[in-house]
């Protein structure tokens, strides 16, 4: 068994709504304008409204209120915009999962966390497009959803092995299953046709070094990663009392390549809370 045989074996679960399909589609064709995107994700009200409020929250922090989608188009961007729909339409998705050994909730919390230090770090770096790093940080464990659903038994043992010898999950996996979840959340991001952009960033997000060509994506979710599960828990006010250096074991290849230093976490992280907040709002109700 290799991680595409699970997806290969899960189209029902991993086949996004239609709507982002034609967005991207829309997007990606040239003879498209913005107004034709406009109107297309305006047949769809409950989008209209989610995508309004992001576009609306301390994410962007425009000074005016945006009241409608081809606004908001006009300021985010066609891609940024096309982006903001995968984030809604996974979240969709897989919101139908339960476990009753993964807290659902606290799984998105976490990556809702991920997702916003992502586009936060990647901005400090001077990304010009920061949308992608959104959403390498929100699908970074995404794979973790598809073994659950294809292979609820060995899920369950990794996991349970995993917390009780305090190793990583993906070694564990690897042992268990022949592959680990990082794996199978490539392949799904492969059959939905992103950018490798964001495929990288979410193969190699625990070792950022390895990334051969777009390393700065792996490097950025990595130290988003850390810093969502050690230097901010999922309740703001559980933050440890420990020094992060005692807490994050970052890979040294991840500063060095985005340039950033440790510190940079008491920087962002007033900032990072609020959007969180803003976007829980938004994102996390179809996941509650």
């Amino acid at each position: 068994m290799q991680p595409e045989d699970l997806i290969k074996g899960s189209i029902r679960l991993i086949s996004l709504p239609e709507i982002f399909i034609k967005i991207n589609e829309m997007v990606e064709d040239p003879a498209t304008s913005a107004a034709d995107v406009g109107n297309y994700i305006c047949q769809d009200p409950a989008l209209t409204a989610r995508l309004l409020k992001i576009a609306n929250s301390p994410l962007y922090g425009f000074p005016s209120r945006i009241d409608t989608i081809s606004r908001a188009i006009t300021i985010i961007g066609l891609r940024g915009i096309r982006d903001l729909v995968l984030a809604s339409s996974t979240v969709e998705v897989f919101s139908r999962l339960s476990s009753d050994f993964i807290d659902m909730h606290k799984y998105w919390q976490h990556s809702l966390y991920c997702a916003v230090y992502s586009r936060t770090l990647a901005a400090k770096c001077n990304a010009l497009h920061v949308e992608p790093f959104f959403i390498a940080g929100l699908l970074h464990d995404i794979g973790q959803l598809i073994i659950l659903h294809k292979l609820p038994e060995m899920a369950r043992e990794t996991h349970f092995r995993a917390k009780d010898s305090g190793t990583a999950l993906s070694r564990i996996e690897q042992e268990v299953i022949g592959f680990d979840h990082i794996q199978v959340g490539v392949e799904l991001l492969r059959f939905w046709r992103l950018p490798s952009v964001i495929l990288d960033a979410v193969g190699f997000h625990q070792d950022p070094g390895q990334a051969e060509e777009v390393s700065l994506g792996a490097a950025i979710v990595h130290i988003a990663d850390c810093f969502a599960s050690y230097s901010y828990p999922l309740i703001p006010h559980e933050r440890g009392k420990a020094a992060i250096e005692d807490e994050v074991a970052l890979h040294p290849a991840a500063l060095e390549i985005t340039g950033l230093s440790i510190e940079i976490d008491e920087e962002i992280r007033e900032e990072v809370s609020v959007q969180f907040s803003a976007m829980q709002s938004v994102l996390l109700t179809q996941a509650a």
